[in-house]
């Protein structure tokens, strides 16, 4: 169905009923596919401004490094595509998870790094924290 949609012409849509009028106004005519959890895990990671990348960017701001691992980003799509609120509950998802984490953040001494897991986003356990302390006797 998907590729029979991508070769339509303006000639299809006067034959489905469109009036030539509106069909003359159309300068593009495009299809959209659904998106796979491969979409979703490239634009939580890889456009510029990607949600991840703010987020990471948040807790630079207090001076600590956010790891997500690539379980923890390939839940966070499953989930989206379970909610089927697509690219646009990306942000959804992982505000309900990061709320509570960020609101900690500052007042936990000697914080170096936050690694969200598949647990954090799935049953909202807490991230694995890794300390000044815990880095020096490693």
């Amino acid at each position: 169905m998907g590729d029979l949609l991508a070769m339509i012409q303006p000639e299809d849509l006067l034959r489905y009923g469109l009036i030539p009028e509106f069909v003359g106004r159309l300068p593009v005519i495009a299809t959209l596919h659904d998106l796979d959890d491969a979409a979703l895990v490239r634009i939580l990671k890889e456009p510029k401004n990607a949600i991840i990348k703010q987020y990471q960017k948040y807790f630079d701001l207090e001076k600590v490094r956010l790891k997500f691992t690539d379980d923890a980003v390939a839940c966070i799509a499953k989930e989206a595509l379970k909610r089927g609120t697509g690219a646009r509950g990306l942000r959804a998802i992982l505000e309900e998870v990061m709320l509570e984490i960020m609101y900690e953040l500052p007042s936990i001494q000697g914080l170096k790094e936050c690694i969200i897991t598949r647990e954090v986003i799935m049953n909202h356990e807490r991230p694995v924290l890794v300390s000044e302390a815990h880095e020096q006797s490693a």
